[in-house]
């Protein structure tokens, strides 16, 4: 198993993140690392994300959303084949602050038999493509709060 997990301060409304979090269709805009998303936001909906690592090439899975708590929460789980091979559950949590001030928290948990194979990668491009991310969200909420 590994964890990842990365933290940001964003000045601005739980309201406002989860709206740029949330509007797949700007993906292309402003996020570096989710370069995509398309499928409906409820729990149990398939989705289809595409990511580009900072250093690599881009990679699509269909996760299946675990929770789509308006504001609060956004959490996936993605298998490659089947389980036990490689799944990652994804989770973006926004927890406010004070007014119009929230944090914003990445993780996933990695699991299955290829996870050693694949944990320098994780640790370095995923990790990267997180930060990238964090960075890039607050800076789209914070100019439209």
């Amino acid at each position: 198993m590994l964890q990842l997990r990365t933290v940001i301060d964003i000045h601005a409304s739980a309201d406002q993140v989860w709206r740029v979090l949330t509007d797949f269709s700007a993906y292309r805009e402003w996020n570096p690392y989710i370069i995509s998303i398309s499928g409906e936001l409820r729990r149990g909906a398939r989705l289809k994300v595409r990511v580009q690592p900072p250093a690599g090439r881009s990679l699509t899975f269909r996760p299946t959303v675990l929770v789509a708590d308006q504001k609060r929460e956004l959490r996936w789980l993605g298998r490659l084949l089947f389980p036990g091979i490689f799944e990652g559950e994804h989770a973006f949590q926004i927890t406010p602050l004070e007014k119009d001030q929230v944090r914003f928290v990445q993780h996933e948990t990695f699991r299955g038999l290829l996870v050693p194979l694949l944990r320098r990668w994780l640790n370095g491009q995923t990790r990267a493509g997180f930060v990238a991310m964090d960075r890039a969200l607050k800076e789209r909420a914070e100019c439209r709060a």
